[in-house]
């Protein structure tokens, strides 16, 4: 080899290195974790050095792996998989026995309570690092430049500010809700609060509903507030708020955009990366792959309810069998539960599924779902209908966007039968609106300038370059809130009007007072 090749070689190492930056990153566990876990690898594979801290109980985010160094934290956050998994069977056992209306309120204030332990440990997790003078002081000397965190939790954005690092959302959650709500201008009358399951088109009741269901925003806030607050006030004193240190964060990576999210406000700081996560389909496992092509031109139902729900009650999981087995086409359903007693020859039960290339085979013609995100975002990469089957949390206000944007039908889990079943397959199958909708939706989702993967690449290294993005960032979250909503200048003008009526008033009362003496004294 030459020494001119020698000397490019050792150019183009230089120069890589010195563009790659090192990354804390302070995840969300569950399938939070799917997510970034893609974020870091492409990281990673762009040469910057990961770091991911993680407690010793963590679900999904492994000690080892390839793409990025741990710091195990000694701590159990404390939430397992098995407390969702019960609260999510006794929800739907409500909802099908009918259960009074304070009882579902019961639950709800359980999830609250389960929630303030969650984020109060998380709190304890932080404290416990930044008080091991040992690793704290290993942490600033590794001299990272930006932290990538996920604010479902509270802990990586208290974390930044304590290290002082530049910080960057992996985001459509925060500890208070949908993060736009955190950051953008939300009118409550064409911006349907989440969960409220309504359009950007709202009837005048509907949009006293969106207001009075604003007020869950307080809530939450009131869940994990004080935990934060007390966090907050012990290390940064009483003049730091906690919420305004959410809204500092230099960028909002957001895992959504306007395919999937209604029209509103955006800031110049949020960046949009909806199916970054998403990847043009491989070739399937072979007992797959020969399963579907068996299917013929009637093609494959794709089933999967999420990770948190690998079965059923016996009696439901019984009629959605039997619903599936009366279908011509051939089914693949991602089950773990005992095997249904009603279920056909034409139904392949798995314990996973490599969901991203089933919903991207030619064969697919409906994907049965429970309205996670990060499902529904997959099927519209791929233009893949939805028949929803929402359980909790978000998953019936995702469905409820894919049902206006008619490319989902969405039924009750909890009253399902096999007949209703059969005919809302046949419907989202037979209706050529479903799938032209779904498609058109893929062809916009797929239209970009850049591709989201990459462009969220770049603002991590933008932030990574210049140390923060203040110039994106608005410091409006600074103002009191009179102020913000311009409450003290329409006052003030009001005030200004009101006292040029009056003097104006006044004036013209002192002219006709002046004018009647002269009269009265001319009469005299």
């Amino acid at each position: 080899m030459s020494a001119a090749i020698w000397k490019i070689l050792i150019i183009l190492t230089l120069t890589g290195s010195i563009h790659c930056g090192k990354v804390l990153v302070f995840p969300h566990d569950g399938s939070h974790w799917v997510n970034m876990n893609i974020l870091i690898q492409e990281l990673h594979n762009r040469g910057h050095n990961v770091t991911v801290i993680r407690a010793a109980d963590s679900w999904y985010i492994k000690e080892q792996s390839p793409y990025y160094h741990s710091i195990t934290i000694d701590f159990s956050v404390g939430v397992d998989k098995a407390f969702y998994r019960t609260f999510i069977s006794r929800q739907l056992e409500g909802r099908r026995e009918g259960k009074p209306f304070w009882t579902r309120i019961s639950l709800e204030m359980e999830m609250g309570a389960m929630f303030s332990e969650m984020h109060r440990n998380m709190c304890e997790m932080i404290i416990r690092i930044i008080e091991d003078q040992k690793l704290i002081k290993s942490i600033r000397e590794a001299d990272y430049d930006v932290m990538l965190t996920d604010p479902a939790n509270g802990g990586g954005v208290v974390l930044a500010h304590f290290l002082n690092l530049p910080l960057v959302f992996n985001v459509r959650w925060t500890v208070h809700g949908e993060a736009h709500f955190a950051i953008a201008p939300s009118s409550a009358s064409f911006v349907p609060f989440p969960l409220s399951m309504l359009t950007d088109k709202m009837t005048f009741f509907q949009r006293v509903y969106n207001v009075l269901f604003h007020l869950r925003l307080y809530f939450y806030k009131g869940i994990v507030g004080p935990h934060y607050s007390a966090l907050c006030k012990r290390y940064f004193g009483p003049d730091v708020d906690y919420f305004e240190l959410f809204q500092a964060a230099d960028i909002w990576l957001m895992r959504v955009d306007f395919v999937f999210e209604f029209p509103r406000p955006t800031m110049p700081n949020v960046v949009y990366m909806s199916c970054f996560q998403c990847k043009p389909a491989k070739a399937l496992p072979d007992d797959l792959q020969d399963f579907a092509e068996n299917s013929g031109e009637h093609g494959i139902v794709v089933v999967s309810l999420g990770t948190l729900i690998g079965k059923l009650p016996d009696d439901i999981a019984n009629e959605m069998a039997a619903a599936l087995a009366k279908l011509p086409q051939k089914v693949i359903w991602r089950y773990t539960g005992k095997k249904p007693s009603t279920l056909g020859n034409n139904t392949l039960l798995r314990d996973w599924l490599p969901q991203n290339d089933l919903l991207g085979h030619p064969k697919t013609k409906l994907f049965v779902s429970h309205g996670g995100t990060n499902g529904i975002l997959e099927a519209i990469y791929h233009g893949t209908p939805i028949l929803g089957l929402p359980l909790v949390f978000d998953q019936h206000d995702n469905l409820s966007r894919m049902k206006g944007k008619g490319v989902a039908r969405v039924i009750d889990i909890a009253t399902l039968n096999q007949n209703m079943f059969l005919e809302a397959i046949q419907e989202v199958i037979n209706e050529p609106s479903y799938g032209i909708n779904m498609k058109r939706l893929s062809r916009l989702s797929r239209d970009t300038p850049i591709e989201p993967l990459d462009n969220a690449m770049f603002w991590i290294e933008f932030v990574m370059r210049h140390r923060g993005a203040a110039h994106l960032r608005t410091e409006s979250y600074k103002m009191p809130w009179y102020a913000y909503h311009s409450v003290d200048v329409v006052v003030f003008l009001l005030s200004v009007a009101s006292g040029t009526v009056f003097l104006i008033f006044a004036l013209v009362q002192y002219v006709c007072c002046k004018s009647c003496k002269k009269k009265r004294v001319k009469q005299d």
